[in-house]
Parts: C-alpha cells; sequence; structure tokens
C-alpha cells in the first residue's frame, strides 16, 4: 500500500514539474541549437529608413544594430536558421539572394530559412524597400552609399547564418508567454492590439540560458523622424539587455502584427530605453513562470498565394497624378511617373502582389507563422481565435516587406494603412477586397489540423 502511495506521489510531482517547465529532460536530447551576432552598424555616411521627412545622411549612433541568427539541428533532420535583422525592412530579393547563397554553401532549404525584419526606422536605407520613400531618387553619392551597404547587409545576413550553423550544439527548448503593455493602437484610440509577448528560451548541456527569441506586435518607432540617428529603438535595447542579463547569449525579438500600433508614449530615446527595459523585464520573468519544454521534428513549408490590387489607374489618370506640381502631392506624383516609366519601357503593371506565406511546426508544440509585409493587427487576433492560441507564434515582417497589409475591417475604413501607403511602397492600386480570407486560408492550409483551436 505504501509503495502504492508512492507511485501515485512520484508520478504527480513529474506532471506538476514538467507543467512549469522543468523537466527538462521531455525535450529531445538529440536537439542541437546555434546562435551567432554579427554588426551591421554603418561606418560610413548613409540615409536611414522608415521616414520621409529626413533629408541628409544620419547623424550619429545611439546604439549598435546586429543581424542575430538562431539556427535549428539534430534529430537527423535537416537545419533551419531564423534571423532578426535590424532594419525597417529587409526586402524579399535580398532575403532570397542571402537564400540561395546558404544553399549552396551550407544545404539549407529556401523554407527552412527566415528573415525577421526588427522594423527599426533609424537603420539604413537598404535598396529595393520603400522604393518611393523620398519622392525622388537620392543624389548619385547618396545611391551609391545604400548600395554599397545592402551589399554589405547581404554579407551579414549570410555571415550570422552560417555562424549559427557552426555553433550548433546540444541544448533544449521552452516555450512560455508574457505580455507587454507599450504598444497602442495608432488609428482609434483604445483600439485593438496584441500585447501577449510568445517566449522561446534556448538551454545548453549545463542549463545554462543560451538564448532567447521573443516577438512584440508594435511599430519600432519611439525614436521618430526627428532623431536623425541609428538606433535600434525598443526592440534594440531590449535584445542588448537580455544578452547582459544572460552573459554570452544571444537575444531575438521579432515583431508581430503591429502595423497599426505605436509605441506609446514617444518620442525620445529615454522612452525607447524603458520600452525596451520593460519587455526584457517580461521575458526575464517569463524564465520564472509556466514553461512548456518544445521538441519534435521541425517540419519548415511554404505557399505563396497572389493578393490581387483593386482597379489600376490608367495611363491618362496616371499622367494627370504625375503632372501635379503641388508641393503636397511629391509623393503622389512621384509615384505615378514610376508607374509611366514602365508603360512606357512596355512593362504591364502588375495586377496582384506575390506572396510568400511560411509556417514551422516543432512537432505538436509550436507554430510559427512567418507573414510579409506590415501586417495589421486583426491578422493576430483571428489567427488566434481560429487556430491553438498557446501554440501559435505570429511573425509579421518577414522575409519581405513589400507594403503594409490590411485587413478587411482596415480596408474599407481606408486611411494609412488601408491604401494611402501603397504609394511610398511603389505599388500600382491599394488591394481588392478579399485577401485577409486569402492570407489565413493559406496559413491554414499550411498548418496540420491538430493546430486548430478544437483540437487542443
Amino acid at each position: 500500500m505504501c509503495r502504492r502511495w508512492f507511485l501515485v506521489l512520484a508520478a504527480c510531482a513529474c506532471f506538476l514539474a514538467a507543467r512549469v517547465d522543468t523537466c527538462a529532460d521531455a525535450s529531445d536530447s538529440s536537439r542541437t541549437i546555434g546562435l551567432a551576432r554579427v554588426d551591421i552598424t554603418p561606418s560610413y555616411p548613409v540615409r536611414l529608413s522608415g521616414y520621409a521627412a529626413r533629408t541628409t545622411e544620419y547623424t550619429g549612433v545611439v546604439s549598435h544594430i546586429y543581424v542575430r541568427a538562431l539556427a535549428f539541428g539534430g534529430q537527423g533532420e535537416e537545419p533551419a536558421v531564423v534571423l532578426s535583422v535590424e532594419n525597417c525592412g529587409v526586402p524579399g530579393h535580398l532575403r532570397n539572394e542571402v537564400a540561395q547563397r546558404l544553399q549552396k554553401k551550407a544545404g539549407l532549404k529556401p523554407e527552412r530559412f527566415a528573415v525577421c525584419s526588427t522594423h527599426t526606422h533609424s537603420a539604413p536605407w537598404l535598396s529595393g524597400y520603400l522604393s518611393n520613400l523620398f519622392g525622388g531618387p537620392l543624389p548619385a553619392d547618396q545611391q551609391q552609399r545604400v548600395e554599397r551597404y545592402t551589399k554589405e547587409m547581404a554579407d551579414a545576413m549570410e555571415k550570422a547564418a552560417l555562424e549559427a550553423l557552426a555553433d550548433l550544439r546540444p541544448g533544449k527548448l521552452t516555450h512560455g508567454w508574457t505580455k507587454a503593455d507599450f504598444a497602442a493602437n495608432r488609428r482609434t484610440p483604445g483600439g485593438p492590439v496584441d500585447h501577449a509577448v510568445p517566449v522561446l528560451f534556448i538551454t545548453g548541456a549545463d542549463g545554462n540560458v543560451r538564448g532567447v527569441w521573443a516577438t512584440y506586435a508594435c511599430h519600432c518607432t519611439t525614436m521618430t523622424s526627428i532623431f536623425n540617428v541609428v538606433c535600434g529603438d525598443w526592440a534594440g535595447f531590449a535584445m542588448s539587455e537580455l544578452e547582459t542579463k544572460y552573459p554570452g547569449a544571444v537575444a531575438l525579438v521579432s515583431i508581430g502584427c503591429g502595423a497599426d500600433s505605436n509605441p506609446n508614449p514617444r518620442p525620445g530615446e529615454d522612452l525607447a530605453r524603458g520600452h525596451g527595459h520593460g519587455l526584457a523585464t517580461n521575458v526575464l520573468s517569463a524564465w520564472k513562470g509556466e514553461r512548456r519544454p518544445v521538441s519534435g521534428k521541425l517540419v519548415c513549408r511554404t505557399k505563396e498565394v497572389a493578393l490581387p490590387y483593386d482597379k489600376l489607374p490608367t495611363r491618362e489618370e496616371w499622367q494627370q497624378l504625375a503632372a501635379d506640381t503641388n508641393a503636397a502631392s511629391k509623393f503622389t506624383a512621384s509615384h505615378a511617373r514610376m508607374q509611366l516609366a514602365r508603360l512606357d519601357a512596355g512593362q504591364a503593371l502588375p495586377t496582384s502582389l506575390p506572396y510568400l506565406l511560411q509556417t514551422w511546426t516543432l512537432g505538436k508544440d509550436l507554430a510559427f507563422v512567418f507573414l510579409p509585409g506590415e501586417v495589421v493587427v486583426d491578422y493576430s487576433l483571428r489567427l488566434k481565435r481560429e487556430l491553438d492560441t498557446q501554440r501559435l507564434w505570429v511573425n509579421a515582417y518577414a522575409n519581405d516587406v513589400p507594403c503594409y497589409i490590411p485587413s478587411e475591417r482596415i480596408l474599407k475604413e481606408g486611411g494609412y494603412e488601408g491604401g494611402l501607403a501603397m504609394i511610398y511602397y511603389d505599388r500600382p492600386a491599394r488591394f481588392a477586397p478579399g485577401i485577409e480570407d486569402l492570407i489565413v486560408r493559406g496559413v491554414r492550409d499550411l498548418l496540420p489540423a491538430e493546430f486548430t483551436a478544437k483540437a487542443k
């Protein structure tokens, strides 16, 4: 009888320990993890991205910026790498170039490579991103430095990925949740936001934290256009603080569906540091909270869908827009001239946007979703309603930042995120209704059925 009660109590103890994570032995011991960090702070003058109001190259450096890499391996499976890049937006052509290099040099398949931009508006402009940001071409010498930095960025991304792959060693993964509270809906006071922060902890064979990855749905714009300096903003400060708290570790931050959320309050360097400190503090608290072991084979899938544009203007309408000399119409006129140049070259304007959906699943424990573009909060909230919130991790600004991705609600409401921003991104028209269902259906097609809300 005593022996029976002892076995029952022992089983209960193991269950409780697993629930708060700690039966770490439940994780597959054959998992290997690699981490790396490469400095991408420019050493020469270059124009910064994110704000059209800036008219000169940057004037100083508040904080260094980095590419950080997390590589997964082991269990007899092929490796995978995710990058967190401190930049406003890594364009798809750059991600694809690096993916091709990594496939050639390391055998890394493109679907097993993901790039997340932190969307800081205080990092250098990259060629091929936000093409109409300044309402016309830069001076030739400035454009040359943008091209130089873009090439160096590709090299740095490749280097970080290869170093993380070379660093693969036994480790364990645990997943937890926390919250942050500084995101505020910038379209509607009190409007929808997503304050949830998923966190992945990577520990080594000695049990010490080697890496951390967290995502929060908020613009990285505490440092507004009045600051013409290089800075990682709140995401950069959060990563730096976590790396200080965990000596020798690498911390990644990516951005969720926060295209219509701004940091609040702002602007200011002290506020950016404060937001970063708040996020880092909450991530540290997640280590002490409930965490679940993450194991299982890493399965990576991609699917491209076409997001249709609404009706395009005619050539005559483009000509009228291009002829507008009103200073307030500078960007609209520049945008129209770009479309006319394509038509004059015999090119047909695109009627849809190629949109790459990507999912990674770790067994039945965790599902990552990577969505390109500036994705509004409605997407993460809807996906969390339809899928299992506790096992779903949604990243935006991933693999490409081609434009804003509005929901049906925001398409109807209009405004900047609903269509006006398309002129800065050099897209021929706003999106047609129906893109939200296309994207959500595509994500659901990529994820196994066990990740639906009913299959918890």
